[in-house]
């Protein structure tokens, strides 16, 4: 055995004999908590319920803002304040419609939903379609098989996956650039298939991006069963495709990312962050992304302030407002925390969904991800068991180019009934099981605790 291997075996095993059974006993009272006297589900509910869609620029979004720090407050974290941000300001504007109409001239209504930050179709846009089964295939078609035409992309997320994120990460460039790339040849529209595995009549939208130098088409998203409907009348013979959407920008609004804090009781000064984002396509109500995200987390600080939790180092929680179209809260939260020269050690992230909880990933250097490994003893019992490298989050991401080398850990959840609901009119609070967000409110809490105690 190498000297290298040696260090590293002896490291590990000074890691895990660091806990001990006070912490043990800790964790257990954090899921005793979360699951006997939890407020999670409540929270959730009052969220998506009493608040419903929160799109960056929106009056729901502003709404969210103060029940963020109504909430804080009533849990009576130590600090609790607003970080002023500009965020994008894209509304969906009056009910999509669409049609289709084959050669013997009968019109299918369609299920769509625009893209987010797509122009709208000025009344209703009527052109043939030519479908293309990835980005790549329209890249290499002719213009002339194109001009004039609505393009429909029609790749399907990619069954065999079992990490559903793998293959939402497979075919997300036709929802980013399809428009981009259709318009190059001439197109004067373009439409999906939605990122989505079940065959159901739910649209899902999400962000596409324009280019400057390129016009701009209008861009929806087709439920898979819409799509599957299309391409087989498509395959018999020529396809009219009839759309209205009523979709258009306006200048930026004024809004805020949401802090509360428990204050470090022996470096104060070195902050960790947790959190997930506040706004929401306005599809559903944000439900799984990411109402349970940010619940994860203020419910995770809430249990740890009352189970009498002293952390070393501050613990702050962030609601980020506007990860779905620019992720303004995301950016403008590293710029300040840099000009402000707070001290960052480390940041957490729940973005994938409010689903049973299975661990963490670490994107870091090895040090951080053998670090998280040796929590693997104390949360087995939890059936956490997914402790590897890999992502953070979107929100947390710009941290690393703040604060070189800082570690960040995002919560994952089971993955395969994510994409049932991401983005969609079916994220709704009835979508999320009890149980489950509040055993991810208490592996969020044990997380930190742990992190806290190692850093």
């Amino acid at each position: 055995m190498s000297f290298r291997k040696l260090i590293l075996i002896s490291a590990l095993f000074s890691l895990s004999t660091a806990f001990g059974q006070n912490d043990s006993i800790a964790i257990r009272k954090f899921f005793d908590e979360a699951l006997i006297r939890g407020k999670s589900y409540e929270d959730l509910r009052s969220l998506c319920k009493g608040i419903g869609a929160r799109l960056s620029g929106s009056a729901q979004a502003q709404m969210a803002v103060e029940w963020g720090k109504r909430k804080m407050e009533a849990y009576g974290f130590d600090q609790i304040y607003l970080q002023p941000i500009m965020v994008p300001h894209w509304e969906r504007g009056n009910k999509e419609v669409a049609w289709m109409q084959s050669g013997n001239g009968e019109v299918i209504p369609i299920d769509i939903l625009a893209l987010g930050g797509s122009i709208g179709t000025n009344g209703t846009l009527k052109a043939e379609v030519v479908e293309f089964k990835s980005l790549d295939d329209l890249k290499k078609a002719s213009k002339a098989s194109v001009q004039g035409k609505i393009v429909f992309l029609n790749q399907a997320m990619n069954p065999a996956d079992i990490v559903t994120f793998k293959a939402y990460g497979g075919c997300y460039s036709i929802r980013g650039q399809g428009a981009v790339e259709s318009s190059k040849l001439g197109a004067v529209g373009v439409v999906i298939r939605s990122l989505a595995l079940p065959e159901d009549h739910f649209p899902h939208t999400g962000s596409m991006y324009y280019e400057e130098a390129v016009a701009k088409i209008p861009a929806g998203a087709l439920s898979t069963i819409s799509s599957n409907e299309l391409s087989k009348a498509l395959a018999k013979g020529k396809v009219t495709l009839i759309l209205e959407m009523d979709c258009r920008d306006f200048p930026d609004e004024p809004s805020f990312n949401v802090m509360g804090e428990l204050k470090g009781s022996e470096k104060p000064e070195e902050i960790i962050t947790i959190g997930g984002h506040l706004d929401s396509w306005d599809a559903g109500e944000g439900a799984h992304d990411d109402g349970a995200g940010i619940i994860h987390c203020l419910e995770a600080l809430r249990i740890l302030k009352t189970t009498g939790v002293k952390p070393k180092h501050t613990i702050r929680v962030v609601f980020f407002m506007n990860e779905e179209n620019g992720n303004k809260g995301g950016i403008n939260y590293a710029e300040w925390a840099k000009k402000e020269n707070q001290k960052h050690i480390a940041a957490v992230e729940s973005d994938r969904g409010g689903f049973s909880p299975d661990g963490f990933e670490c994107d870091g250097k090895e040090s951080y991800i053998q670090l998280i490994k040796s929590f693997a003893p104390l949360l087995k019992p939890y059936d956490l068991h997914h402790f590897e490298a890999g992502y953070g989050g979107v929100d947390i991401s710009p941290l690393k180019k703040s604060y070189e080398g800082i570690p960040l850990f995002g919560f994952v959840p089971d993955s395969q009934r994510y994409f049932d609901f991401h983005h969609a009119a079916s994220d709704v609070f009835e979508s999320v099981n009890k149980r489950e967000l509040e055993l991810g409110c208490a592996s969020m809490a044990a997380f930190v605790y742990l992190l806290d105690k190692s850093l």
